[in-house]
């Protein structure tokens, strides 16, 4: 992805199953969990670098020592910075004389991350707030053992507002803080009213006083508690926490839209955002891991029992998030590798329609680095095209008797296609200047190009994209600076079809303005006369936004329903052209099609950043609320 758009969040969560110095006797420290959640997390550093933040419970801990722990940052490098001051803190216990590594007990006595749970958060920030209050987990306190909880999450929801009226109709007071706030208070809701009721139960049993959080927390029935806290929830959310009775848990919303990964073995429960970080840091393999399946919570019980239940019914279809297949996850998991070569692959057609088939004269490469895994693709099925050419041709010029090594050379030697680097980030200049004037600057330089791999005005230049969001990169950045090689044509392919809507459940994707292909379409609307479209779209969607009730319907499509996707790319690529290369250079932009997207991701149809359809309600207010940002000219998300 050439433009800059904010990742999702990623969670990670470990239950130690075997008591602290089984680890150390194994793998030489009572810290081993500790340093695996350090590891889970940094594999996928990917996915959040505005904060971190992790969490500990202690199990079976004595009346009035402190079992539950909280450590959140959003300062640079975050996360290594909470781990140092950890590691810090235990070096001091080490010192003085009251924390030893060879006897675990005391680790788990004075180290507050020396608990059998670790929960762990790496944040995008999407709330549009940044502080370290807004970091993860969000703790619920209460001198109430199974009143505790503390969660983390990997989400969006579009109906903020509407739940936190709820929580005020029912005589609460919450804070009007994000999404996050809302989950952890109407969970917490249910889950103090099964104490309160589960507390005048025990009163009528023959239970000691001292054993009644016990008994209490034995009976917690933590699916019962999301079953009916999530029936309001309208958005994409991926869970995972820890409640003071000591049961942890990961849930996912009910049409898979966020992803959630576990694996259970003799020593460890382990989740995380990706299949992939849980493969490389525990050493499993693809299929010892799986995935959280939607609609379902997983729950580690206190005593070590793992259980899996639904909370929500089974939706009309899964609509799991594409993009998270296309740009955000990790490409070292086997299946989204395979996926972003075939994403690759399916481009070819398209390009051979730009470029022509003689392939002595255009060079294939990639940007940005991300799109390296679908530039493979593209390359094997390009010479694959080029090799069934030439064996056809050698076989007829064979049997015509016209086989020469002239005709060989000029089949198999001067006309294979030719893959280069041709582009790379200097990731170090980001950051280096401050000043608007300074970054206008600084964005073309972010970019350097190989010199010498092009032959100017001679060859053309094709280069795989993951996607194109706001094109503003392209146009200040990539293109100016692959332009200096003075190719004939520049033709970037993006693997990712026309991104037309926002998003609101993950992606920081919501200010439709600033979308390229809805630039385009626009431009396209006032070139063509179609005065008024605008307009009209903009009472349905005011209009739209007064229902209580929002129908299924996008009133945003109206914008493209005149013009076909190649008038829109056509249009792309005029808008996103800089001035440097007009009469030097040509430039083109494709895009993958619907249909090859699914082709591709068969299991990830979420798919309405490009076709409009929104797997919920609240995704119609957000795309009508984005819409009316857009036609009042104001800046900011629309959910």
């Amino acid at each position: 992805m050439s433009d800059e758009i904010g990742h999702f969040c990623g969670i990670a969560l470990i239950r130690l199953k075997k008591p602290l110095d089984y680890y150390a006797e194994k793998y030489g420290t009572p810290l081993w969990g500790f340093n695996q959640l350090f590891l889970l997390m940094e594999k996928q550093h990917n996915r959040g670098q505005d904060g971190a933040g992790i969490g500990s419970m202690k199990l079976n801990v004595e009346a009035g020592e402190a079992f539950m722990f909280r450590e959140r940052s959003t300062s640079s490098k975050a996360l290594a910075k909470i781990f140092d001051q950890q590691n810090k803190t235990l070096s001091k216990l080490i010192k003085k004389g009251v924390a030893f590594p060879e006897f675990p007990e005391t680790i788990k006595k004075h180290f507050e991350y020396g608990g059998e749970l670790l929960l762990g958060h790496l944040r995008y920030g999407t709330s549009g707030a940044y502080g370290s209050t807004t970091c993860h987990p969000y703790f619920r306190k209460s001198n109430w053992p199974g009143k505790n909880l503390m969660i983390a999450g990997n989400f969006n929801l579009t109906n903020v507002e509407e739940l936190n009226s709820k929580l005020v109709d029912r005589g609460q007071h919450p804070v009007f803080d994000t999404d996050t706030q809302a989950i952890l208070e109407e969970a917490g809701y249910h889950l103090d009213a099964m104490n309160d009721r589960l507390a005048k139960e025990v009163e009528s049993e023959d239970v000691s006083g001292q054993e009644h959080a016990q008994w209490i927390g034995d009976r917690i029935d933590l699916p019962e508690v999301f079953r009916k806290a999530s029936i309001h929830w309208d958005g994409g959310y991926a869970l995972a926490g820890i409640a003071g009775n000591g049961d942890a848990f990961a849930m996912r919303d009910p049409l898979g839209i966020r992803p959630g990964f576990y694996f259970e073995d003799d020593e460890v429960v382990a989740v995380a955002s990706e299949r992939a970080p849980l493969m490389t840091v525990f050493e499993k393999k693809m299929d010892e891991v799986s995935e959280i399946d939607p609609g379902s919570i997983l729950v580690i019980r206190s005593n070590g029992e793992v259980i899996k239940e639904r909370f929500a019914e089974d939706p009309a279809r899964r609509t799991s998030c594409s993009f998270e297949r296309i740009y955000f996850s990790r490409g070292n998991d086997p299946d989204i590798y395979a996926e972003r070569k075939t994403l690759g692959a399916l481009l070819v057609p398209q390009v051979l329609e730009v470029v022509g088939k003689d392939f002595s004269k255009s060079v294939f490469s990639y940007v940005p680095n991300t799109a390296e895994s679908a530039y493979y693709g593209f390359m094997e099925q390009l010479r694959l095209v080029r090799r069934a050419e030439v064996k056809q041709k050698l076989l007829d010029a064979n049997k015509a008797g016209e086989l020469t090594d002239e005709l060989i050379d000029e089949l198999v030697m001067d006309n294979w296609p030719k893959g280069e680097k041709i582009a790379n980030k200097d990731i170090k200049l980001r950051t280096f200047i401050s000043q608007e004037s300074g970054r206008a600057q600084l964005v073309s330089h972010v970019y350097d190009i190989t010199y010498g791999v092009i032959r100017a005005r001679e060859d053309a230049l094709v280069c795989i994209d993951d996607s194109i969001v706001r094109g503003t990169t392209l146009k200040r950045s990539i293109l100016q600076i692959l332009g200096r090689s003075k190719p004939t044509k520049l033709l970037i392919a993006s693997t990712a079809p026309q991104i037309r809507y926002p998003d609101c459940y993950g992606i920081d994707m919501s200010e439709l303005g600033k979308f390229i292909a809805f630039q385009a379409a626009v431009a396209l609307i006032k070139e063509r006369g179609y005065d008024g479209l605008l307009a009209e779209v903009a009472i349905k969607c005011r209009e739209a936004l007064k229902d209580p009730q929002p129908k299924l319907e996008n009133h945003v499509k109206r914008v493209y329903e005149n013009f076909t996707s190649l008038e829109i790319s056509a249009k792309v690529a005029q808008l996103v052209k800089p001035d440097c290369l007009n009469g030097t250079t040509e430039v083109e932009v494709v895009y993958q099609s619907i249909e090859n997207l699914h082709e591709a991701l068969p299991d990830h149809s979420g798919d309405w950043y490009f076709t409009g359809d929104y797997p919920t309600p609240g995704g119609y207010r957000v795309v009508h609320k984005a819409f009316l940002n857009f036609y009042e000219d104001k800046d900011g998300r629309s959910y």
